[in-house]
């Protein structure tokens, strides 16, 4: 007989559990409170994050149980899971319902409900964030907390003078520089009414556009699927603004497909690894910490997006000729172009599924909306075209659909940033942020370049373990100032914590993207995350560069820009070769491979003096290859990734 508690688990349609069913009306009801403050306007600061952040983490319990269904103790989750549910929603009830005594009095003077809800909201956010992102950003901020208690016992160079559990749990809860802070603003505006147009996108089909017209488009080249996925991946990442995500849901399709081509395991899953970090870097949209960048600036959206334009290029461009030059020394072709449906069947059936990005662009761009009401029309634009097409149109089941899938995809970012306004709390009352940057520069001598490496060891290292949007905010906090303090211009450092806080994905040992795509590609996960990082070499020296001269970033006059521009593109396609082994049809020899390689990095370089050097160290190179002749490409080789 069956048992009816278990029966009671189930919808009225038997399909899900009754915690799945709830989670997921929440889901929807969180995308439609940030549609309507999107149209209506922003709820008081205090109101509209707890709002958010209260929805986030009732989902969070409610779909990342304590005990997972094989252990012995699952029937117990309840009892854990419940007062956790319960305490998530009374948090954001009491500020929503005395925001203004709340305001009025602040962290400074704060009620005995402040300091008991404030306790009770540091601990949900520190294990909410442990349940969806694991241990490192709650660890980190336990670290933190910890130090803020034991400041008078610290040496001279880390003490002050101590805080008590009162002053750190309202502070936390309630102060513009704790959990309710700008990165956890940013997340219950921007960010939030943009993952729902990323789901919105999905759900419409446009997604599968993407894919299928790339394929159709480029398979045929030799190969052709490793450039789909770079084409495909770009095209998803700029909307979806997650590494791992944009890996696994592209990744299953390219992934085969290169295999199939003759590409090895490990450069498969590299590819597409590769390719879904830099999702994060291209226009229009950026992912969570282009949105927090925004707001620390205090710049328009649209001047973030253009400066981010070429530096995006780069890298694709740099990716592009890595895979060509590699299926070419290789020997693989592109798939039989009579195998391959019609791409322009395709751009036909599907265009006006990529309308709504041009909206978009056009909204931020030319008529100079804010960030939040572009996305706001954008996701309008998609509902209107998706009724162009009978296969694409969004009814109420796929609109209900789309709604709890955006409310779904902001629990990450909501978590990270929530968690990571604790430790910015600490860093702000303690002064440590302050005295970091006079410590960094010490520490570095006073030398940029110096600091910049540290920068970008120190952005790996936390990006291992991080979120790019946690990376991004803690960094934005602790270095950024130091870098600012030795001349760097402002937009330029921000940019250069985020670009790093991306290429950790990519970056061995612990290059999540990649393992991710060696997962799907069934390849060893160590060897996949070497060769992603040698695919993504480019997104490692730009930065670099663009510190020194920020025409790279589009600054500066219109004859700087396109000189600039065209000695970039050239020097990546260089330092390709140099990478790849490959020129002209032929292995480059170890002279040339150096000559390419210095000659890259000057041409990358803005600068006459650099870019004559990198042109004429390029052309050395390539002289020699017809002046002497270069060793025969090898057949295509079984184990590249070996």
């Amino acid at each position: 007989m069956a048992d009816p508690s278990s029966a009671m688990m189930k919808t009225l349609n038997n399909k899900e559990p009754w915690p799945a069913l709830l989670a997921g009306n929440l889901a929807a009801l969180l995308s439609l409170f940030h549609l309507y403050t999107s149209f209506r306007g922003t709820l008081p600061t205090l109101q509209q994050v707890y709002v958010h952040l209260s929805f986030a983490l009732v989902l969070i319990f409610l779909t990342r149980p304590v005990f997972g269904p094989e252990s012995k103790f699952r029937s117990l989750r309840w009892v854990v899971d419940a007062p956790l549910v319960v305490a998530s929603a009374a948090v954001g009830i009491y500020v929503v319902l005395n925001f203004m005594e709340i305001s009025q009095r602040g962290a400074g003077d704060p009620s005995q409900a402040v300091i008991v809800l404030g306790i009770i909201a540091t601990l949900i956010v520190l294990e909410g964030t442990r349940r969806i992102l694991g241990w490192a950003l709650p660890a980190l901020a336990v670290i933190f907390i910890i130090y803020a208690f034991v400041g008078p016992y610290l040496p001279d160079l880390l003490a002050h003078r101590g805080f008590d559990i009162e002053r750190l749990a309202a502070t936390f809860y309630v102060s513009a520089s704790g959990m309710a802070g700008t990165p956890l603003q940013v997340s219950a505006t921007y960010v939030a009414i943009f993952v729902i147009f990323a789901a919105f996108l999905e759900v419409s089909g446009a997604g599968k556009f993407f894919i299928d017209w790339s394929y159709a488009a480029l398979a045929w080249f030799r190969g052709g699927p490793a450039k789909v996925a770079i084409l495909a991946s770009s095209l998803m990442g700029t909307v979806s603004g997650s590494a791992v995500a944009n890996t696994v849901a592209t990744g299953t399709f390219t992934i085969p497909v290169m295999k199939r081509s003759g590409l090895h395991s490990n450069f498969a899953g590299a590819v597409e690894a590769a390719a879904s970090s830099g999702g994060q870097i291209v226009p229009p949209v950026m992912g969570a910490a282009a949105f927090i960048m925004v707001e620390i600036l205090g710049r328009p959206y649209s001047e973030v997006m253009v400066a981010a334009a070429l530096p995006a290029l780069l890298y694709y461009v740099a990716l592009f000729f890595m895979v060509d030059f590699e299926v070419a020394r290789q020997g693989i072709k592109g798939l039989p172009r009579n195998e391959l449906p019609s791409a322009w069947k395709i751009f036909c059936t599907g265009w006006h599924l990529a309308t709504p990005l041009i909206i978009l662009i056009l909204l931020l761009v030319v008529a100079q909306y804010t960030p939040f009401k572009a996305a706001f029309y954008a996701v309008l634009a998609v509902v209107a075209v998706s009724w162009i097409s009978s296969s694409t149109r969004m009814g109420p089941a796929k609109l209900w659909d789309a709604l709890k899938r955006g409310g779904n995809g902001m629990l990450e970012v909501a978590a990270a940033c929530a968690c990571a306004g604790i430790t910015i709390g600490v860093l702000m009352l303690t002064g440590l942020a302050l005295r970091l940057s006079g410590i960094l520069i010490d520490f570095s001598g006073g030398n940029l370049f110096v600091l910049l490496v540290l920068t970008m060891a120190i952005s790996i290292v936390l990006g291992m373990g991080l979120p790019t949007s946690a990376v991004y905010i803690v960094l934005a906090a602790l270095v950024v100032p130091a870098m600012t303090t030795l001349g760097v211009d402002p937009l330029a450092a921000h940019m250069f914590v985020f670009y790093f806080g991306v290429m950790a994905n990519v970056t061995p040992p612990v290059a999540i993207a990649a393992y991710a795509g060696a997962a799907i590609a069934k390849g060893d996960a160590t060897k996949t995350g070497f060769i992603a990082f040698r695919l993504a070499l480019s997104g490692f020296l730009l930065p670099f560069i663009w510190v020194y001269n920020p025409s790279l970033l589009l600054q500066g006059d219109t004859v700087e820009v396109i000189t600039t521009m065209v000695g970039a593109v050239v020097g990546v396609i260089a330092l390709s070769a140099a990478v790849q082994g490959y020129l002209f049809r032929a292995h480059a020899t170890w002279y040339q491979r150096i000559l390419l390689g210095v000659g890259a990095i000057a041409l990358i370089k803005p600068g006459l003096t650099s870019d004559l050097l990198g042109a004429g160290l390029i052309a050395a190179a390539i002289l020699s290859r017809f002046v002497f002749g270069a060793p025969a490409v090898a057949q295509r080789q079984t184990e590249e990734g070996a």
